[in-house]
């Protein structure tokens, strides 16, 4: 089977098209630790026809309507903002002299003269005095400096009802814009207490706080180094 050169140019071509619009294609990655939870079915009572009052006919017109159960919904107010920096400085000189002195026997200094050279009054005076001097310096700076914002809204759900009546919550919201996917994903333990009349909870008061905002797709893609630059600034480069 002979396949020409036009033949090979149009096969490339179908192959980076179709790559480039599978790449178009939105594929979310939904992790099960963020899952919604369903709240469990409670079978209803039993109906006591002699009573006045049935249970499931009721009507509450002054109830809490805070998150409470599993499977309740609750709003978490993201409002988190952090700003760090470290700076390091070391400076490191160390300067080394040593002489040693011609050492005299009988009375005198020895002296004798340079190998391979013929005698003369000028090679005469070689001593076994010896002079060393070492120079060392090191000098090395380092600066980080780290700011973060994020705000938003996100409402999650009521996963578990500790015993102690406070709430383990989790959720993950999806934004597809353009060329890529961002979501945010945040999970943790919640007071009752702190939950308002609203039923919304700042992330500040969040224990256990896991929050995640990323993204997925052309624009996360270009924010990432390459691994032959990652290489070159990690530690397994030797210079």
């Amino acid at each position: 089977m002979t396949i020409n050169k036009h033949q090979y140019v149009v096969s490339v071509l179908l192959i980076v098209a179709s790559t480039m619009l599978g790449g178009c294609i939105s594929n979310v990655h939904r992790d099960p630790a963020f899952a919604a939870v369903r709240p469990v079915a409670v079978a209803p009572p039993d109906n006591n026809n002699g009573a006045i009052y049935q249970a499931g006919y009721d009507l509450s017109l002054f109830g809490d309507r805070r998150a409470r159960r599993v499977g309740d919904l609750l709003t978490v107010i993201l409002s988190e903002s952090t700003s760090a920096s470290k700076q390091a400085k070391t400076e490191l000189d160390k300067t080394n002299d040593t002489t040693i002195t011609a050492p005299n026997l009988l009375g005198s200094a020895v002296q004798f003269n340079a190998p391979g050279v013929i005698p003369l009054a000028s090679n005469s005076d070689n001593t076994l005095s010896a002079t060393l001097s070492s120079d060392t310096a090191f000098d090395g700076e380092g600066k980080v400096s780290q700011s973060n914002n994020l705000t938003g809204n996100i409402t999650v759900t009521v996963a578990e009802v500790l015993p102690n009546g406070n709430l383990v919550i989790r959720g993950e919201k999806f934004l597809t814009l353009n060329q890529g996917d961002e979501f945010v994903r945040i999970s943790g333990i919640v007071r009752p207490t702190d939950i308002s009349s609203s039923n919304t909870v700042l992330s500040s008061q969040v224990a256990d706080a896991q929050i995640a905002y990323s993204g997925e797709g052309a624009v996360a893609d270009t924010n990432v180094i390459g691994w032959l630059s990652r290489f070159f600034i990690s530690t397994l480069f030797p210079f």
